[in-house]
């Protein structure tokens, strides 16, 4: 008989919620990036209050996703490139090349996004910035006890997030009742449509759970040993978690846009997120965005580095050669930032399709395996309501991949 959790003792259990908590954080800060904050602030502007009608519904769409990927990888304990070579040999690489691919575009837009923060909080240089950043995150993943340090990294950047955001959403003070109404009966402005609207709520499904971040969590939990049938409901309380922290950020962060907005101030198009902050705050505020936009590109740099190497190795891979490889891919993103040439603001947004594109074939994966092979699960009995959710869900994923793709070499072509 399985030995229960409280019977393992204080620093079973004391080890295990911190291994839950750092997995939940990942996701979170990994999705709240710095193509989140730019998505987040432009759309504010664009739609005004009715825009907490598109997170509400990217949050219920972003659970439905990760439920089935924590559920189905945590319980069978394997990352999703080993769970697809189970499925069909060699799919599983090919989603890991896919992923790894993606990873290397969305970290260039993680690295610009910390040299662009690095530059409001301290007027350092955007290069100069993005290196110091790189070797912050170099330094901690070389570190003795890697898996415990950003554990507690994420969480405490996740914290300082919702502070800050708490803090400017309360200084703006929003029409919060407004939202509120306009959150189950939105209320387009002249000029917007359905169509306009929707785009935006497949944007940030895309940004929040696309790519790389649809792993990030549970592939830390994995990592971490804590997986199997009798951890089930642990492991699907912190995707929901995980997904309400990082929708509490955007939240946050459209409440105090949107409080800058009904004073009629005229924030600048080409960077509102900033132009709210020093609207709300003064010169103060500018270093504040430096901040916010700072650490949420630090921990995307942490969340993707970490990820996109959990796809190309194994469980069995030596800590001392996925240090290396941690080394290899952070020194080749900062790289190809450096000489590339491409604007930081072209390549978020490219990295946000990206992702999109790759999503509609590693949920596939997930669905399969949900579905049809119970033997990958150690036998666990999946619920057919959220297999018939996942299946919906699958359906406009494969919609978001196609605009994707059919967008991205114009986002190239126009950097």
């Amino acid at each position: 008989m399985a030995e229960t959790t409280a019977a393992k003792g204080p620093t079973f259990v004391a080890t295990r919620r911190t291994a839950l908590l750092g997995a939940m954080f990942l996701m979170a800060v990994s999705a709240v990036g710095p193509g989140f904050i730019t998505q987040t602030s432009t759309f504010t502007l664009q739609f005004g209050a009715a825009f907490a009608c598109a997170i509400l519904i990217s949050v219920l769409v972003d659970i439905a996703i990760q439920l089935n990927v924590w559920r189905t990888l945590g319980v069978s304990g394997l990352y999703a490139q080993e769970l697809g070579n189970r499925i069909v040999p060699g799919l599983g690489w090919a989603l890991a090349a896919l992923i790894f691919f993606g990873g290397i575009v969305f970290n260039i837009g993680n690295i610009a996004g910390a040299g662009i923060g690095m530059n409001a909080m301290a007027g350092i240089d955007a290069r100069i910035g993005a290196t110091i950043s790189v070797v912050i995150a170099l330094l901690i993943f070389l570190s003795k006890k890697a898996g415990v340090a950003l554990d507690r990294i994420v969480v405490a950047c996740g914290a300082i997030l919702i502070l800050l955001m708490i803090w400017m959403a309360i200084t703006t003070a929003p029409p919060v009742g407004e939202a509120l109404r306009q959150t189950v009966a939105p209320v387009l402005p002249d000029g917007e449509t359905l169509n306009t609207f929707f785009f935006a709520v497949v944007t940030l499904i895309g940004g929040t759970v696309g790519g790389y971040i649809t792993y990030a969590g549970a592939h830390r939990l994995i990592a971490s040993g804590h997986t199997g049938p009798e951890n089930v409901s642990a492991i699907s309380r912190t995707s929901v978690l995980g997904i309400v922290v990082a929708s509490v950020i955007r939240f946050l962060l459209f409440l105090a846009v949107l409080g800058v907005i009904s004073t009629g101030v005229a924030l600048a198009a080409d960077n509102v997120a900033a132009s709210a902050f020093q609207a709300a705050l003064g010169e103060i505020g500018l270093r504040v965005f430096g901040v916010v936009f700072w650490v949420a590109a630090i921990t995307s740099i942490l969340g993707c580095t970490y990820t996109s190497i959990s796809f190309v190795t194994t469980q069995k891979t030596s800590p001392r050669v996925r240090a290396w490889l941690f080394a290899g891919f952070l020194a080749l993103t900062l790289g190809v930032f450096l000489t590339l040439g491409q604007a930081p603001q072209t390549l978020l947004i490219m990295a946000g399709a990206f992702n999109g594109a790759v999503l509609p074939l590693g949920f596939a994966v997930i669905l399969i395996a949900a579905w049809f092979r119970r033997d990958l699960l150690q036998g666990y009995r999946y619920p057919k309501w959220l297999l018939i959710a996942g299946t919906a869900i699958w359906l406009l994923t494969i919609y978001m991949g196609a605009n994707s793709l059919s967008g991205l070499a114009a986002l190239w072509s126009q950097g």
